[in-house]
């Protein structure tokens, strides 16, 4: 869709700006504001189960404050301590001000109470801007292109407080700016559905790949065989040629290999190969480097319960391991298929520990399963398990474009919207 430009444009003087439409000013952020530009308490406050919700930069993101990734809570005291520098309104708009979301930006949408932490600042309008037209203006490309601009770096990118303020804004008149705002309101709510959709679309392929993958391993590819019960309550019924043990017998455990390794050792021994169970590369060749491709299961961690990301998966190269992850070394080359069968364990009446759920050697080396018999069998199965992920990776691969392309025409929109590259006024009803 094509949009009408203004009729006549000036040049701002702001390099990343460009022209403006005529009318438009332009003015800092520290002169459109009703108060002047704050952050949350430089202190690390004491954290409880339920409280005040303490907000900071991960919550941020989307133009909008995600409440169920807040920090932790504080208590009423610390609330109101800390509400006595700042105290959170319904239409602030906050940005993020340091780490790797500098710049992303959120408004206020609720009168519940709450609080933010110094990665946040907070900024409210005065008379001369409309809170949606300034959070819009802050996500735009050619502002978010100023603040790149204007990072500095220490240990993480950050802008500083009074640089901020003086970052400029374009501004129509009031009743032009809600006009805007309306209309990308409901243009951004389209693209955002749209975008939904995808994301949906690729949870459904993710969830129908590992069903369908989850029986081949569990119950084979003939439909036709005849099967037995497997004696295992949340298995079922198997191939009746299959046969049911621990995984003991189907694996050589090589957990005595894995290099315990501090976060610290690994901060200063940065090399060449990954190192598996914790971030980091190691070349150090005082410890075990493994030299083949094996199967990997996590020991501990809220994923053993919650699923989030796969438990097993393949280790390829070389590469260390440490004592986070159970290496396994199938009794044949079906790489795949063992992980994917790993997988399609039910693990949760094995796991230990509640606040750190681990799966023990012992509880993974006895956990019961089937498996067919024959080498062939078990090749035909991977075959199978290669083909389904490499069809549902096309599928995901194509959504995500998707996605990235709706992100971009958003951007580009708003973009384009706030800076008077289009004009939208007779796109909006009165």
């Amino acid at each position: 869709m094509s949009f009408p430009r203004y009729e006549r444009y000036k040049d701002s003087d702001v390099a990343w700006l460009g022209e403006v439409p005529e009318h438009w000013r332009i003015y800092p952020l520290k002169h459109i504001v009703s108060t002047p530009i704050t952050d949350g308490p430089h202190e690390t406050p004491n954290f409880l189960d339920e409280g005040i919700p303490f907000v900071s930069a991960e919550a941020v993101a989307s133009g909008s404050i995600n409440f169920k990734k807040i920090r932790g809570f504080i208590s009423e005291a610390d609330h109101t301590r800390y509400s006595q520098k700042y105290r959170p309104q319904i239409g602030d708009i906050y940005m993020v001000k340091s780490g790797a979301t500098t710049g992303i930006t959120a408004i206020v949408e609720t009168i519940d109470d709450f609080n933010i932490w110094s990665p946040l600042a907070a900024i409210r309008c005065g008379n001369l801007a409309t809170p949606r037209f300034i959070l819009n203006f802050m996500r735009s490309r050619n502002f978010q292109e100023a603040v790149t601009l204007n990072w500095s770096f220490g240990t993480q990118q950050n802008i500083g407080m009074g640089v901020i303020e003086n970052l400029v804004v374009t501004l129509p008149p009031v009743e032009e700016q809600q006009t805007i705002s309306t209309f990308l309101d409901r243009e951004t709510a389209k693209i955002d559905e749209l975008i939904a959709e995808q994301q949906r679309f690729i949870e459904l392929l993710k969830e129908k790949r590992q069903a369908v993958i989850s029986h081949a391993v569990t119950k084979g590819l003939n439909p036709d065989a005849p099967m037995k019960d497997s004696g295992i309550e949340w298995l079922g019924e198997v191939p009746v040629h299959w046969i049911v043990g621990p995984v003991k017998y189907f694996f050589t455990i090589l957990d005595g290999c894995r290099i315990p390794l501090s976060s610290e050792e690994r901060s200063y021994k940065q090399g060449n190969f990954p190192y598996y169970g914790a971030s980091g590369i190691i070349d150090s060749i005082d410890d075990y480097i493994f030299d083949e491709d094996l199967v990997l299961v996590s020991e501990d961690g809220a994923n053993l319960i919650n699923r989030a990301t796969p438990i097993a998966f393949v280790a390829r190269g070389r590469y260390w391991v440490n004592n986070h992850a159970h290496i396994l070394k199938p009794v044949d080359k079906y790489l795949d298929y063992w992980t994917q069968r790993i997988e399609a364990v039910d693990l949760v009446p094995f796991i230990t520990g509640s606040a750190q759920p681990k799966l023990t050697i012992e509880a993974l080396t006895n956990l019961v399963i089937a498996v067919p018999p024959s080498e062939n069998e078990r090749g035909q199965i991977e075959q199978f398990v290669v083909m389904q992920n490499m069809l549902s990776n096309n599928l995901i691969a194509e959504a995500q474009r998707a996605i990235e392309l709706l992100k971009e025409r958003r951007t580009t929109l708003i973009s384009a919207a706030v800076t008077g590259k289009i004009d939208v006024r007779g796109l909006v009803a009165d």
